[in-house]
């Protein structure tokens, strides 16, 4: 009868609108279901909480103290923590391990936390992988300096270092020896109580998959996306093309297919991203990641293809099934349907470096983005020409600098003099 759906809360780098148009689109799910909303979010600037999108809005900081708060104020059957990014998954999981959502009876809808922690406790995921036979990066979990080394010393350096439990690749970097370890760190250990150290796969393709399972266990790929920059460039400072266009039609199925077991063996319910690392020169890859929410990525497919991600994983998350379902773009093919594009996406990164003195403009494992653009065309060509306008407007395209141009001027006058 009543949901109660946590927000995003401020903007970030890492975590901006994306998460206001998932939010949105899951309130307008809700509502269309007869079901009473309320929402928590401090952020006054997002559409989902300009007045009738929710029910109440609470303008409240998004943590585990306010939203214990807000539960035992109204008293809502149901908590929905998929559409709020990483701010609101780790609230979620914060009230789940203190027993605050059993203490109060609340169920948290769709992909149940335990299967959330799987996904984001490396050594759990790596374990809860090998028992379907796949391969993840190697990567080791740390909480001291001393563990840190013993962890880089297993996998061998180069290592990524980086901070569980954050988003847009915080307080990471890559560390070539011990004493860039001990830098990074310590960095990483003062944002989050645990740091990650993977395997250095730089260089390889970084591809992602959108993937949505019902109940039921019904299962299809919305779309898939690969990253321009290799791996070792965070996916939010990234060029993105979808649908990829390098890849054969056995890497795209293989991965395909990874994609589908691994979301029916962990019991993701709703929708899910995962992404992976793919070794140019062969058909080796490995499992970067998955996240069991509404991400960044998930935003860009549901504009890419046309396909409501959010909408649909609401309806999904309150018992709904793909093959009913229909698709509320279409309004004739059911949620079952996945899309085709005969088009190309692309989405470039923005960002506006000065608004932040001293911080290196290079880009990496550590998100500096502030926005992006997204183009369509009929080839990859013409999508990027467009994406690279509309992200700076003092551009246009790839062109010829005017040395070039003044030179091939030159040229054509004194073939004409010579005729």
């Amino acid at each position: 009868n009543k949901v109660l759906l946590l927000g995003s809360g401020g903007l970030s780098i890492g975590q901006a609108g994306e998460f206001d148009y998932s939010g949105s689109q899951a309130l307008k799910a809700l509502k269309e279901d007869g079901i009473s909303t309320v929402l928590i979010n401090p952020n006054i600037a997002t559409v989902q909480t300009t007045e009738g999108m929710a029910d109440k809005v609470y303008f409240l900081p998004v943590n585990a103290a306010t939203v214990e708060e807000v539960i035992r104020k109204e008293k809502p059957d149901g908590l929905i923590i998929s559409m709020g990014g990483q701010t609101a998954l780790n609230v979620g999981v914060e009230l789940f391990d203190a027993g605050t959502l059993d203490r109060l009876g609340v169920k948290v809808l769709g992909t149940p936390i335990p299967v959330i922690k799987d996904t984001e406790d490396r050594e759990a995921f790596a374990v809860r992988m090998a028992e379907i036979g796949e391969h993840v990066a190697k990567s080791f979990a740390a909480t001291t300096l001393e563990g840190a080394f013993e962890a880089a010393d297993k996998i061998g350096y180069p290592v990524l270092v980086r901070a569980a439990f954050a988003l847009g690749g915080l307080g990471s970097g890559f560390a070539n020896d011990k004493e860039e370890l001990r830098d990074l760190a310590t960095k990483a250990l003062a944002l989050s109580p645990q740091i990650l150290l993977d395997q250095d796969l730089r260089g390889w393709k970084e591809v992602e998959y959108e993937v949505v399972r019902d109940a039921a266990d019904n299962c299809v790929t919305v779309c898939n996306m690969e990253n321009f920059d290799p791996l070792g460039v965070h996916t939010g400072d990234s060029i993105v093309i979808a649908p990829s266009q390098t890849l054969s039609n056995d890497e795209y199925f293989m991965l395909r297919e990874t994609a589908l077991r691994v979301v029916r063996h962990l019991g993701i319910v709703g929708e899910c991203n995962i992404q992976y690392a793919l070794d140019p020169r062969s058909e080796r890859f490995c499992i970067i990641e998955v996240n069991a929410r509404l991400s960044r990525s998930s935003a860009l497919a549901s504009k890419a293809t046309g396909y409501p991600l959010a909408y649909v994983a609401t309806k999904l998350i309150l018992g709904a099934d793909l093959v009913t379902l229909r698709n509320s773009v279409t309004k004739t093919t059911t949620a079952c349907f996945e899309p085709a594009l005969d088009y190309v996406v692309v989405k470039v990164p923005r960002w506006d470096l000065r608004k932040f003195s001293k911080v290196s403009n290079k880009i990496g494992s550590q998100m500096k983005s502030v926005g992006e653009v997204m183009a369509i065309g009929r080839t990859f060509e013409e999508a990027i020409q467009k994406a690279v306008r509309m992200v700076n407007p003092a551009l246009h395209g790839f062109e010829p600098s005017t040395e070039v141009l003044n030179a091939l001027w030159e040229d054509e006058e004194a073939e004409a003099v010579a005729d």
